[in-house]
């Protein structure tokens, strides 16, 4: 279990610091880049390893290696250059077979690999898998047991939903635990997000040492209302976790689309007055009382000056110039013509634990 105690990061503010888009239809080795969902930085090598969810439809299920120029202190048009793309294999050395695969979150460790999820498919009863990936070969070298709630089942009386399962991935900078979530609620648990309704998500936490899911946890994520609902085609729900601290402290990414457009929002996340429900095998068949995990908005995207496409992965980046820690979000988009491959960059001001001591001192004897 994460210990909740000092070392703590908690972020004072976040600002954006520009926007890079890739041309549509971008080639790269002789296949097509799009569909990016998860994004995770290394920052021995200054790289950015993005997977795509391509269903080993377009090209076999990969990962790309990007440089993000931060130089400047801003991302511009041009800042972001795909280097290299790596063919997911499975434990026999080939590639996946085609649709077996919706590949979504990746985190990098501290061994020169990384872990990968993938949502599987309700409808053809594939399961969602986290699987671990050597950087230099592609080939899969673990692969995570997934608690059974979670897994579909024939009658589709629980397990997750389609499309809606483990998009996210994190791993604390400690490298001891692995956290996913599920995007909406799992079929026991509640409904999926609708329009001014929120969906109970899980957040699942892993052992990395011994390779065991150890934790549960409830996510609400907002009710959010469509602008104007012309297209009749709402989602909503919990595309990505970032690990900022060992403690049980996170940066959530949640999407809408609304009919007209994208609403996006970041929130921080704190485990540490949430229950466990890993023995609560149905949220909607229990009697107890779940406190969730604590949320505090940090940016509504739809305040910013830029047109918002389906951002779906987060990660830290280097320090920047001026001394703060940037912050990289990455859209998937769809292998759709009419939608971008856009990348975000922001500066996060970060409070040390002595910092905020002394300030919330100051802020205590002011009164």
């Amino acid at each position: 279990m994460i210990n909740h105690s000092s070392n703590t990061v908690e972020i004072r503010s976040i600002d954006f610091i520009g926007e890079a888009t890739l041309p549509k239809s971008l080639s790269f080795q002789k296949t097509e880049i799009g569909g990016l969902s998860g994004i995770t930085y290394d920052a021995k090598n200054d790289l950015y390893y993005v997977i795509s969810d391509d269903r080993g439809q377009k090209a076999p299920t990969r990962f790309y290696t990007f440089k993000i120029n931060l130089s400047k202190g801003l991302l511009e048009n041009g800042d972001v250059v795909p280097v290299g793309v790596t063919m997911l294999l499975n434990q026999n050395g080939q590639n996946f077979p085609p649709r077996t695969t919706d590949t979504e979150g990746i985190a990098l460790t501290d061994k020169d690999t990384v872990f990968i999820s993938s949502e599987g498919d309700r409808e053809k009863l594939i399961n969602p898998f986290i699987k671990e990936f050597s950087l230099a070969s592609g080939k899969s070298i673990t692969t995570l047991k997934i608690p059974i709630k979670f897994l579909p089942d024939k009658k589709a009386k629980m397990g997750i939903r389609n499309n809606l399962a483990f998009e996210s991935l994190t791993i604390t900078p400690n490298n001891q635990y692995l956290f996913t979530a599920t995007e909406n609620a799992l079929i026991q648990d509640g409904s999926i997000a609708k329009p001014n309704v929120a969906t109970p998500c899980r957040i699942l936490q892993y052992n990395l040492f011994t390779k065991q899911p150890e934790s549960e946890f409830l996510y609400q994520t907002e009710p959010v209302a469509p602008l104007l609902d012309i297209t009749g085609k709402f989602a909503s729900g919990l595309p990505d976790l970032l690990a900022l601290d060992n403690q049980g402290h996170f940066l959530s990414l949640e999407r809408s689309f609304t009919g007209l457009g994208f609403a996006i929002f970041l929130f921080q996340v704190s485990l540490a007055d949430a229950d466990d429900i890993r023995n609560i095998d149905s949220l909607l068949r229990t009697s107890k009382n779940i406190r969730p995990v604590t949320k505090q908005l940090l940016l509504d995207l739809r305040t910013l000056d830029v047109a918002l496409d389906n951002l779906e992965g987060l990660t830290l980046g280097p320090w920047l110039p001026n001394g703060q820690r940037s912050l990289i979000l990455v859209s998937d988009n769809n292998f759709n013509s009419l939608q971008r491959t856009q990348f975000l960059a922001f500066q996060l001001k970060i409070e040390p634990p002595i910092i905020r001591w002394f300030r919330r001192m100051l802020d205590f004897f002011s009164w």
